[in-house]
């Protein structure tokens, strides 16, 4: 897929673009050759009962150390979590966590409480759940050796009216959650008191939600076909407009630190797309219009790693895995992890459970025929055994930034609190440090923008010097520029030589005329064309008349040029043309020289003739050229205009199917 790249972009140390043997431009990044890596068999999860259900949900979600399911499970709902240690066959019954009155639709991991997920369901309930520290998927059992299942959950939010489709912790503050439901509404939970303090209201049903990276901000996306941008705790939206126009779930992510979302949707002709918007001019459409990636029928799951800028996406119903490298408003396709085996489900672990020393940027997981889940890892293939600081920036640390009640009543960081994942390479307890202000890609761009104008004059600059430092070497007249019809003429009437010559011109026969211009024609082939100043030869007819006929005898006069080399410069421009441009035409200047050269004083007259046809030639060529290429682009026009007008036509007649 060909994304737009524009210019040269920075990223890291590595410049955006380099020329290859080939005469293709590639760009240059150092994740341009990641790669995905399945796991062998006996690392996949084995005879599992994946969901049938068709809510739209990542059906699987991990924190590095559990992997929770969506169990297909009779009598209410019910989820499995796998701890990731335990890999291969699982027993024909496990343990299960069951509380739900129905089919369980979501679950997700507190990312400061590695032994606490939270799962909603079709009842309409919201349930806390801890994982105990003794638990296994394959011998968790009772006194009786049977599979012990969990049956009382920590806490049970109730609020919403309908079922709830998706649950998510706050990413900076402790114990807050945000679920959206059936009901049409986003709920931002207080975990501590059990209580729904805040209620972002839709018009129609939620189909995907996103805090951004402090957690301020809320981007939703909708039914009714809206992308939408909430301050949170101030209950309103900041920011609002259409977005993908197909009737299919869309889904939203927040690209990192920055002010950008980024969607994956359908068009109204059902293509698969993916969008870039500006969080503060939602209504101005995506930056650079839709990125259509194909036309198949699967939701589209995205992830986006902030770490890396490195942004994923895996379809509903294929195997295949898509990246792409996001810079400055620009997704640059990377590659993809191809499979046969087709994916319905989609989880993907907390950079602080990636393989370091393998150089793994991703683990991630998917679900194969919901009968298995296959790992997946991304990797950069680097030889050195060394610490790559370089792709491993610090990470979201497993520490909360604030506590719920500090973020309910408005206080606010840049971002979570992070750690080195150098300490995790070494296998030490990290430092914990800030995170740093949101970036603003407009105001980057904008600089960018300016450093390369800047960059551009200052490469300018010396160009537009060097030829003012060789003009004055080369005419050290200051007035031979500004006057060269002058020079010219002074130096032919003080050349004795080229008097003499025009003189012996016009007492010759028109045989030896004739012979000594098929002579010049043979000679002057080589010469360089250089065009002349048309207005020269109508100011100064005199000078006309001596450069027509120094032009016929041009070799004749290669001893005047040595003796006076003042000559060259004017000369050496004005008789190439007049030979060449002659050739095609070379019988009629003859005609008229001999019919008109016995009235010397009409002489001036006739050498004006004789060169007018050759300019007239030139000119109507070049008239010719121009209305050609006029023609052709005129045709082209009208076959753009025919195929606009049948796309319309075309569009129209789906439109008008689609509404039937």
């Amino acid at each position: 897929m060909a994304f737009p790249v524009n210019g040269f972009l920075q990223l890291g140390n590595y410049s955006s673009t380099v020329h290859t043997k080939h005469g293709k431009f590639v760009r240059a990044s150092k994740y341009r050759h990641v790669f995905g890596q399945a796991s062998k068999k006996e690392l996949c999860y084995e005879n599992l009962k994946i969901t049938k259900n068709a809510w739209d949900s990542n059906i699987i979600t991990t924190n590095g150390k559990y992997l929770a399911c969506n169990w297909d499970a009779s009598g209410g709902g019910a989820f499995a979590i796998i701890p990731l240690s335990e890999p291969g066959k699982a027993p024909d019954t496990v343990p299960l966590f069951r509380g739900h009155k129905g089919p369980v639709l979501d679950t997700a991991f507190n990312p400061f409480n590695e032994q606490q997920v939270i799962s909603c369901s079709d009842d309409g309930n919201i349930l806390l759940w801890d994982i105990p520290e003794d638990f296994s998927f394959h011998h968790y059992v009772d006194e009786n050796d049977d599979p012990k299942d969990i049956v009382e959950p920590t806490k049970v939010l109730s609020g919403h009216k309908r079922k709830v489709g998706h649950v998510a912790f706050h990413p900076c503050a402790e114990n807050v959650i945000a679920s959206c439901s059936l009901d049409y509404t986003v709920k931002i939970w207080d975990l501590e008191s059990g209580e729904a303090k805040l209620t972002l209201p839709h018009k129609d049903l939620v189909t995907s939600f996103a805090f951004n990276y402090n957690g301020s901000l809320l981007a939703t996306t909708s039914r009714d076909k809206k992308l939408r941008i909430w301050d949170i705790r101030a209950e309103k939206v900041i920011s609002e407009g259409p977005g993908h126009t197909g009737a299919k779930p869309s889904r939203v992510v927040w690209a990192g630190n920055t002010n950008r979302v980024i969607t994956t949707g359908f068009s109204r002709m059902s293509d698969r797309q993916v969008g870039v918007w500006d969080v503060d001019n939602i209504e101005a459409g995506p930056i650079g219009g839709f990125i259509v990636i194909d036309a198949s029928s699967g939701v589209l799951i995205p992830v986006f790693d902030e770490s890396n800028n490195i942004f994923y996406i895996a379809g509903k119903g294929d195997g295949n895995i898509r990246y792409y490298e996001y810079d400055n408003d620009e997704l640059y396709e990377l590659s993809q992890f191809p499979s046969t085996d087709a994916q319905r489900g989609f989880a993907w672990a907390p950079k602080t459970a990636c393989n370091v020393k393998d150089n793994e940027i991703l683990k991630s997981f998917k679900t194969v025929n919901d009968l298995s889940v296959e790992p997946v890892s991304f990797i950069v293939p680097r030889k050195s055994d060394n610490f790559q600081e370089d792709i491993y920036p610090d990470a979201p640390s497993n520490k909360p930034a604030l506590s719920s009640s500090d973020w309910f009543s408005g206080k606010e960081v840049n971002g979570p609190l992070l750690v080195k994942m150098e300490s995790i390479y070494e296998g030490k307890l990290g430092e914990i440090t800030d995170s740093k202000p949101a970036v603003n890609i407009s105001e980057v761009k904008k600089e960018a923008q300016a450093q390369k104008e800047a960059a551009s004059k200052k490469l300018e600059s010396p160009k537009k010097e060097e030829p003012k430092k060789e003009t004055p070497k080369s005419t050290p007249e200051p007035t031979k520029e500004e006057s060269p019809k002058e020079n010219v003429d002074d130096v032919l009437k003080s050349s004795s030589k080229v008097d003499n010559l025009l003189t012996k011109v016009t007492d010759e026969s028109d045989d030896e005329d004739s012979r000594q211009l098929k002579q010049d024609e043979g000679k002057d082939e080589d010469w360089e064309e250089v065009k002349k100043p048309e207005s020269l030869k109508e100011s100064t007819p005199e000078l006309a008349k001596k450069e027509d006929y120094i032009s016929k005898l041009k070799p004749k006069s290669k001893e005047v040029a040595k003796e006076e080399p003042k000559v060259e410069e004017p000369k050496a421009e004005e008789p190439k043309v007049e030979p060449k441009k002659e050739e095609p035409k070379k019988e009629e200047p003859k005609k008229e020289v001999k019919k008109e050269e016995p009235k010397k004083d009409d002489s001036k007259k006739d050498e004006k003739a004789a060169g007018a046809p050759t300019l007239r030639s030139t000119v109507d060529k070049l008239a010719k050229l121009v209305e050609t290429l006029e023609g052709q682009i005129g045709k082209l026009t009208e076959a753009n205009a025919e195929k606009n007008t049948r796309i319309e036509l075309l569009e129209q007649k789906i439109d008008s199917l689609l509404q039937k």
